[in-house]
């Protein structure tokens, strides 16, 4: 059997659908579905994200039960820098001193380069790069 992950559901307020629709069209994602309750978003791979309405007022804690956050991968390093800069025109904050590389996650030939951020919902994501350290 070959399995590859086909779409996720992340729960949000509505109300920040704007926020969803322009990081994932930075990240070139393309819309697959977008109204007032709902927003698809689909990578070259097939994969999906759909962010809906909830059906219960809870607020998201990425340190308890459940998904901790959601890793974006690039495909090169230079794209972490440039999602930096994306987060930082939108005033958002860059989490637990990232940009960062670690070590901890690669090999001696490679790197794990990262940034984390969380969104108005406090989903936490990653952008991650993960290959040969360039210089």
């Amino acid at each position: 059997m070959k399995t590859y992950l086909g779409h996720l559901q992340v729960n949000i307020h509505t109300s920040h659908l704007g926020f969803y629709k322009e990081l994932f069209d930075f990240l070139g994602w393309k819309t697959l579905y977008d109204d007032e309750n709902m927003l698809g978003v689909g990578c070259e791979t097939g994969s999906s994200l759909w962010f809906c309405s909830p059906l219960k007022d809870l607020a998201n804690d990425y340190d308890g039960i459940g998904m901790n956050h959601l890793g974006i991968a690039v495909e090169k390093q230079g794209d972490v820098d440039q999602a930096v800069e994306y987060l930082k025109k939108h005033n958002i904050t860059a989490l637990f001193n990232t940009p960062c590389h670690r070590p901890e996650f690669s090999g001696p030939e490679s790197t794990y380069y990262q940034v984390m951020f969380e969104s108005p919902d406090r989903i936490l994501f990653e952008v991650v790069y993960t290959g040969p350290k360039e210089k």
